[in-house]
This record gives structure tokens, C-alpha cells and sequence, in this order.
């Protein structure tokens, strides 16, 4: 498949080595390296527990992945083998809300006779510890060249005197339920509002995902990718 990925916010924030955001009061605070770590141990655990076992455990509830609809990954993972040899997988680069509450982490994936890149959305538990919430991307041509270092990017802190995003009663559903999926679309946001992520989906399998943060004053597009269709498979007659 062919992609187009779009990383605007290296056109204007210096690079840093997983630097730690300050925490601010009620705020959190981000800390980049921490899903770094995260998306290491992910790669190890394919690795030696198996491919689809790792993405289980390290997976949040919602978590949402494309098959090439939208999809939850818990239901579709639930007893799904895992393949004799796992994908394997390196991040290059770490996006934090000031909070530190959502992050997006980038990378480059290998399988035999291919290669591609990845967009993972994190989110902190309650226990701190992070879950993956969107697992996305898309094969490639030629492999994505891995940086010399890998870098953390923290968005700017909202004001003081700014609302925080409004926090939306949620449905109640029974135990393990989940609501239904939007197969078309669906969003998200860190707590303190500095980061947001969209993802759209066309009835043909092509989708759209955009992430924005907080820079100079104002939200700014940070990430934007675009996925083809898949071809159509092959018909019985041939």
C-alpha cells in the first residue's frame, strides 16, 4: 500500500532525548521516556510471548486497531493464535500532551519480504502505567531510516486561566461491555485538552488519522497519515 505522513511538528520544535516536562499543580506532567520504555518492552514481549499476545496484554479495554475496518482489539484478539515468527518493531520518536496524559509514539515495523511504519496512541492508567488506545500505519516501499537517537516532544501547557476540555458522563454499560463502535470515525483528547487525535474511515478500508497539540497559543497539526484502500481480494472465478 502507498502512504502519506505528514510530521509538521519537526518543522518547527527542536529535537530533545526524552525530556520531562515539570509538573504542573493538578496537572501531571509529561514524561516521554516513559512510553519510550513502553513501546521497548511491546517489542520484546511479540518477541518472546508471541505477537498477538503482547498486543492483548498491552492493550487498553477500547483500545481500537484496523483490519481493515475499525475494529476492538480485545474482541477481534481474544483467541486469535499468534503467528510462528512476530512482527518486530523500533520507535523513533515520542509526542506528549503537557500532561503527559496521551502520548503518540512513531516507529518503523519488519516482517519477512516487508517492511512499513507505525503510530501508536498511549494513554495513562490510573495505576500511571501506559495502554496502547489506537494502533495504526501502513507498509512501505523502502524502510523508514531509524535516527541516531531516539527524541520526545512535549506540547505546550494550556493557561492557567483556560477551561479544560468538558468531561462527559459516561454510558453505563455492564461489566467488560463496551459501547458501540463508530466505524467511520473516532477521537480522542488528553486531559488538559494540549493534545487531540482524530481517526476517520471510508467504507473501502482507506482512512485518515490527524493529531494536534499545543504550540505558541494555539492547537496546530502535528501528525497527519493517510492510508489507501486495500486492493480488492481476488474473486473465486479469478
Amino acid at each position: 500500500m502507498k502512504r502519506a505522513i505528514v510530521l509538521f511538528a519537526l518543522l518547527f520544535t527542536p529535537p530533545l532525548v526524552a525530556r520531562d516536562r515539570s509538573p504542573l499543580p493538578g496537572r501531571g506532567y509529561a514524561n516521554p521516556s516513559a512510553v519510550i520504555a513502553a513501546e521497548v518492552a511491546f517489542a520484546q514481549a511479540a518477541q518472546t510471548k508471541g505477537q498477538w499476545t503482547a498486543f492483548r496484554d498491552t492493550a487498553a479495554a477500547d483500545a481500537v486497531m484496523f483490519e481493515p475496518a475499525m475494529v476492538y482489539a480485545q474482541q477481534v484478539l481474544k483467541d486469535r493464535p499468534n503467528p510462528p515468527a512476530a512482527v518486530k518493531w523500533q520507535p523513533h520518536i515520542v509526542w506528549a500532551s503537557c500532561d503527559g496524559s496521551l502520548m503518540v509514539s512513531h516507529g518503523a515495523w519488519q516482517q519477512p519480504n516487508s517492511v512499513g511504519y507505525f503510530t501508536t496512541i498511549w494513554q495513562r492508567q490510573n495505576n500511571g502505567k501506559y495502554k496502547w488506545i489506537l494502533d495504526h500505519g501502513d507498509r512501505l516501499v523502502e524502510a523508514l531510516t531509524a535516527p541516531e537517537m531516539l527524541s520526545g516532544f512535549v506540547a505546550d501547557c494550556p493557561a492557567k486561566a483556560e477551561r479544560r476540555p468538558p468531561v462527559l458522563k459516561p454510558v453505563k454499560l455492564r461489566k467488560g461491555q463496551l459501547p458501540p463502535l463508530d466505524p467511520a470515525r473516532r477521537t480522542g483528547q488528553s486531559d488538559d485538552g494540549s493534545l487531540i487525535w482524530e481517526v476517520t474511515v471510508d467504507p473501502s478500508g482507506a482512512r485518515n488519522l490527524s493529531v494536534s497539540w499545543r504550540k505558541e497559543g494555539a492547537m496546530q497539526p502535528m501528525l497527519i497519515e493517510s492510508v489507501d484502500a486495500p486492493p480488492p481480494a481476488p474473486s473465486a472465478t479469478g
